[in-house]
């Protein structure tokens, strides 16, 4: 007969068997948990497949790679997966000391079923979180977005946000021609599958440019800086630069406003490179020739209104005199030959009045008089009272000195003769040769002399305007512009460089103007750029450069100097 004691013990191991099989199935599930959480569908899995689709690479027009995805992986949470839950914000913050630990614990308190722990880590964060062994975090593969050459050209590549997205420039073009459609629509596309975009930008010549503008602006200590390079033939833009700018692989500072894109974004008063568009307008309207004077003897007066000039010469002068020694008063008398109806119109034509729209989405409407007089006339002939974004102003001078065919400006890479189809006309062809004539004296003899590097038969405008502070011009701060082209005779690029409020320093003998600033930079800009563009300096100067300007009886000799 079995006593009591001989059945206690069978009754304890039966016990015993049954508290090994309990713990052995949360271990299992344990196991299970922490090895393989993709078992488990759900916002997780929404979340992968959405993050994993791709974008093109962004290439310039050699094929360097300017913008291209990586793969990376992030940290995600699972918050009714997680046991405990302290525990796990412990060691995740150990792991990954820049999370915060009291925003991750609110994430993963709450009772949502799937949250971020945090995105892009490195593949050594990721074996360490791994290896916590942690039930309810896992991993998910992402295409994060880096662009190798850092702030080059970061304005125009713009920036995606940490979904993938474009949030500005092309990244933001790129969306919007249907790739962030396909993606909504559930096409899990990769980059394989995606035609790299290819870019007008130069690499080489933006980083030059962008070195020798800060260099610039540095030394004149403006408050912000910018420079570009035109194709004039087909518009396409070569480089481009806008200072203070940010790096797109941290695109925080590309909130600060002092870091727009002061090329399409900003608009300003252009000075006295307005006076290109002005003369060409007369010229076109046949109310001038190369040949005819203009009476700058005395200070035009409008009103209570009094306009003069900066370096006054009190004389008749011919219209080349009046772009070599900048007068506001000829320009402004041959504006009112035009008048006013007439003055809109050509404004118009050129791209002047309303917005410019490139493949940046980013751009500003000019800021145009209300009620347009013919003193807005006057003065907007000079480059005053009428603010246009600078890539808008730089389109103008393209299209009258590359033959008369205004082109909108672009930053895909395009094939010549296609882009010349595109064009309007807007002046003659000898008007075209005429600006070029005298935007090549102005080299030589005028204030454009700091952009003649030998070698380029380069021309050029200089542009100062006095900037408005609180609602009045400040004759101590100014604007500056330079724009030049090379080389004069057959124009291949239109160079354009602006300073916002430069100081005069050692050696500018207490001068802030254009010519002593954003004229000095452009020249440097060309010297060392022109060579990687494939355009040399040449030993010799063109034999016949202005052969329509020659007929009309006018010597070659000051622009052959």
């Amino acid at each position: 007969m079995s006593t009591r004691l001989d059945k206690s013990g069978s009754r304890l191991k039966v016990i015993g068997a049954a508290f090994i099989a309990v713990f052995l199935a949360i271990d299992g599930k344990l196991i299970m948990l922490g090895v393989a959480p993709e078992s488990a569908p759900g916002l997780k899995q929404a979340a992968a497949e959405a993050l994993s689709s791709a974008r093109p690479d962004i290439l310039d027009r050699n094929g360097a790679i300017m913008a291209t995805d990586l793969k990376t992986m992030s940290v995600f949470a699972e918050p009714r997966r997680i046991i405990d839950k302290d525990e796990a914000v412990e060691l995740l913050t150990a792991v990954l000391p820049d999370v915060d630990a009291k925003e991750l614990r609110t994430r993963i308190g709450s009772r949502k079923g799937f949250v971020w722990v945090k995105r892009g880590i490195t593949p050594e964060q990721q074996q360490e979180v791994f290896r916590l062994g942690l039930p309810g975090v896992g991993f998910v593969p992402e295409n994060k977005r880096i662009y190798p050459n850092g702030p080059v050209a970061a304005h125009v590549l713009g920036f995606t946000n940490l979904d993938n997205q474009g949030i500005a420039g092309i990244e933001k073009y790129i969306d919007g021609q249907g790739l962030a459609d396909l993606h909504g629509a559930g096409f899990n596309l990769s980059r394989s599958d995606l035609k790299p975009i290819m870019l007008s930008i130069d690499l080489k010549a933006t980083h030059a440019l962008r070195d020798e503008l800060a260099e610039g602006v540095a030394h004149f200590k403006a408050k912000s800086g910018a420079a570009a390079i035109m194709d004039v033939n087909t518009g396409e833009v070569i480089a481009f630069a806008s200072l203070p700018d940010y790096d797109p692989n941290n695109p925080v500072e590309a909130l600060d406003p002092n870091h727009i894109n002061h090329l399409t974004v900003g608009t300003y008063e252009m000075g006295s490179t307005f006076k290109a568009i002005s003369i060409a307008m007369a010229l076109e309207a046949n109310k001038v020739t190369l040949k005819s004077s203009v009476d700058a003897r005395d200070n035009l007066r409008y009103g209570r209104f009094t306009i003069h000039d900066f370096h006054a010469t009190h004389r008749i002068l011919t219209v080349p005199e009046v772009f070599t020694h900048s007068s506001n008063i000829g320009t402004a008398r041959m504006a009112m030959m035009v008048g006013v109806e007439g003055h809109k119109a050509f404004l118009r034509k050129m791209g002047q009045l309303d917005r410019l729209r490139t493949e940046l989405p980013e751009n500003a409407m000019p800021i145009v008089p209300r009620n347009w007089s013919e003193l807005n006339t006057i003065t907007i002939a000079f480059g005053q009272g009428l603010n246009v974004a600078p890539l808008q102003a730089m389109m103008a001078v393209a299209g009258l000195v590359n033959g008369g065919t205004l082109l909108t400006p672009t930053f895909l890479k395009s094939d010549t003769d296609d882009r010349r189809a595109q064009g309007i006309r807007v002046v003659r062809p000898e008007v075209s040769e005429s600006l070029r004539y005298i935007m090549r004296l102005n080299a030589t003899i005028g204030s454009a002399k700091k952009a003649d590097i030998p070698g380029y038969f380069a021309g050029g405008k200089t542009g100062t305007a006095d900037k408005i502070i609180h609602g009045h011009y400040a004759k101590d701060r100014v604007f500056t512009t330079f724009m030049s082209i090379v080389p004069s005779d057959k124009p291949k690029y239109l160079f354009l460089v602006l300073m916002d409020d430069p100081q005069a320093v050692e050696g500018t003998f207490g001068y802030h103007t254009a010519a002593w600033n954003s004229g000095e930079v452009a020249g440097k800009i060309m010297e060392r750029v022109a060579p990687l563009l494939n355009l040399p300096p040449s030993i010799e100067m063109p034999k016949e450069p202005f052969p329509l300007v020659a007929k009309l009886g006018i010597g070659m000799n000051d622009v052959l100097r």
